[in-house]
């Protein structure tokens, strides 16, 4: 007879609808740390950010605020401004000046470098969430016509289509349906949501470049304010 309640429901699975299981339990449990550890990660990364944005705005001399930015190694715009400083000093003890018309290729590709190394240690992990939204409903397909077999199979072996001989099997295939969407459906919103966390970054990363590259070029040193530094 068909056991209700989720232990005697899951008592009376396959083993290969439990090895299913097992599989998109795993998947939903690492895909919910790694949302816990990102979300984390981008909070500290926007108030690092936040911070060296505020300094720029204020600064007055861009050597004073490599000085200052020194330790903000959580702020990947902080990163970005120190590393085009140290090229640019670099250059200037070269006997070059700097961003000039020169040597101003050579500081982009340098600003593109930092960004392209802040962005990937950003979206790190993210490639698991995004297998396990494509994967796990797939994986729980799999379970789910795996519960139908076992279904067909117990009305062969029954002779009869009650519901007794059915419903383990519909049972099966509805649990794998929903351990698959329960695993995936959070996975693809985080996955998306850090992805445009991600482009907020970037678009900073952009405009620290840009301001760099002016006040290295002999605009004004003082950075006007910048909102993007609040974004979320």
């Amino acid at each position: 007879m068909f056991q209700m309640g989720v232990t005697g429901l899951f008592g009376s699975l396959g083993t290969v609808s439990k090895v299913v299981l097992l599989l998109l339990f795993i998947f939903s449990v690492v895909s919910w740390a790694i949302i816990l550890f990102k979300w984390r990660g981008f909070r500290a990364v926007d108030r690092a950010d936040q911070q060296f944005m505020a300094l720029l705005a204020k600064a007055k001399d861009l050597d004073d605020l490599c000085r200052q930015v020194r330790r903000m190694d959580a702020s990947p715009a902080a990163v970005l401004f120190e590393g085009m400083m140290d090229r640019a000093t670099g250059l200037r003890g070269q006997g070059q000046d700097g961003a000039g018309l020169g040597d101003r290729h050579v500081m982009e590709r340098t600003a593109a470098h930092l960004s392209s190394s802040q962005l990937s240690k950003l979206e790190a992990y993210l490639p698991f969430l995004a297998t396990t939204g494509n994967i796990t409903p797939f994986v729980g397909l799999l379970g789910t016509v795996l519960g139908i077999i076992d279904a067909f199979r117990e009305i062969g072996t029954q002779g009869t289509a009650s519901i007794a001989a059915v419903a383990p099997g519909v049972s099966e295939a509805l649990i794998a349906t929903a351990a698959g969407l329960f695993a995936a459906i959070p996975a693809v919103i985080a996955y998306n949501y850090f992805l445009t966390r991600i482009r907020k970054i970037a678009f900073r990363l952009d405009t620290v470049t840009i301001e760099l590259m002016a006040s290295l070029a002999g605009s004004p040193v003082k950075a006007k304010p910048l909102s993007v530094g609040a974004q979320r």
